[in-house]
């Protein structure tokens, strides 16, 4: 069988969501399975160390996919065009958009509706290209895999998709988000806040993120706490991030917050081992990675009470309102001011991080292909 894959986002620097997804998934998928063909379609030049298994086919097709004119040039004539020469099985697709006008079977990954219940956070051209599509696109295909029962739940309010065609694959978690010992910690704190505890957020700057209520809710932290506690944050600038940068020109506490921008894996990994909590107050997530980055470090989690976030992290989180400064920054100080709470949440949050593997979830996409594949039949 030959299994052609959409690796747009397989990207070495940027490993981030779908393109994370790609590598941890196809990549242990190609190990696992070497009587079959993996073709990984680029639309620009790739880094080779990117193909990890003697059965991966990279394979170039311009022009580079950047916008909505040119998705829909990419993915409905020079891919089928592709998957046809090479006599493709099957197309996975991961980043929720597929070919319209092939007629193998397609098996497309969609982590979540964002632009639907936050259209305000993505930009007016991808808009209407995204509320356009998708619903064709969920159509079309033949299998869904998503990565949270919330968001199978959408998808079948949003569009009518029958549950049987959607199966929940859940996020995996990379092993480099391990505990650190006491010395090891205090280091990587001595290097990033001159040996002060820290809250840490990570993730894009946008929108969408809520980081300006984390900066309101750090404020309010402060004054009732008179900490000398910092805040990092750590991820790329994105969309519309020019708010958040100009708010924090003028930011009474500028001096204890770091933008550390975008960090390769061991570098995240070990400014998450040693943070005092994580604090991801997103409006909306398909499956939120960081949650389960921090408890698998054995770093205590407060976040988000919206879509997929309580689902990820069970009973081993602090859940607050997002749009609620006063619950975001209470949160942060019940976490401060109770450490018998701290550690038991510290627990509870390696218990409900052993969910979650990129085995488990290479073996679940597997048997979404497969059921794309038995669609042919």
């Amino acid at each position: 069988m030959i299994i052609a894959v959409n690796a747009r986002f397989l990207l070495k620097d940027y490993l981030e969501g779908y393109g994370n997804f790609i590598f941890e998934t196809c990549g242990r998928l190609a190990k696992k399975h070497p009587e079959h063909q993996f073709l990984y379609i680029f639309d620009r030049a790739f880094d080779p160390t990117i193909i990890t298994a003697g059965n991966i086919t990279p394979v170039i097709i311009g022009p580079e996919a950047r916008h909505p004119i040119l998705w829909q040039y990419w993915y409905n004539y020079k891919l089928p065009a592709l998957v046809r020469k090479y006599k493709a099985d099957v197309l996975l697709s991961p980043d929720g958009f597929c070919s319209l006008r092939t007629r193998i079977p397609q098996c497309l990954v969609i982590h979540d509706l964002a632009f639907l219940h936050h259209p305000a956070f993505i930009k007016k051209s991808h808009l209407r290209y995204y509320k356009k599509n998708t619903p064709l696109f969920a159509s079309k295909a033949a299998s869904i895999a998503t990565v949270s029962e919330f968001s199978k739940n959408d998808l079948i309010q949003q569009y009518a998709i029958p549950a049987s065609k959607i199966n929940v694959v859940y996020n995996g978690i990379a092993s480099a988000f391990q505990p650190f010992n006491w010395a090891d910690k205090e280091s990587i704190k001595s290097n990033y806040t001159a040996g002060k505890e820290y809250f840490l957020y990570i993730g894009a700057i946008h929108p969408r993120k809520n980081l300006m209520n984390l900066l309101k809710a750090f404020s309010l932290f402060k004054k009732r706490q008179k900490s000398n506690m910092q805040l990092l944050i750590a991820g790329r600038l994105a969309w519309d991030y020019e708010q958040f940068s100009e708010s924090l020109k003028t930011y009474k506490y500028r001096q204890d917050v770091q933008l550390l921008g975008y960090l390769p894996q061991d570098q995240l990994a070990s400014i998450t081992a040693a943070a005092y909590a994580l604090v991801y107050p997103s409006f909306f997530e398909g499956f939120g990675v960081p949650i389960v980055e921090a408890m698998q470090s054995g770093v205590p989690v407060i976040t988000s009470n919206t879509s997929s976030m309580p689902e990820i992290a069970g009973s081993a989180a602090l859940l607050a309102d997002p749009h609620s400064i006063s619950d975001l920054a209470e949160q942060m100080m019940r976490i401060f001011k109770d450490e018998s709470l701290r550690n038991e949440l510290i627990q509870k949050g390696f218990e409900q991080s052993n969910k979650f593997s990129w085995d488990k979830t290479a073996d679940l996409l597997w048997e979404s292909i497969l059921q794309a594949v038995e669609t042919k039949k």
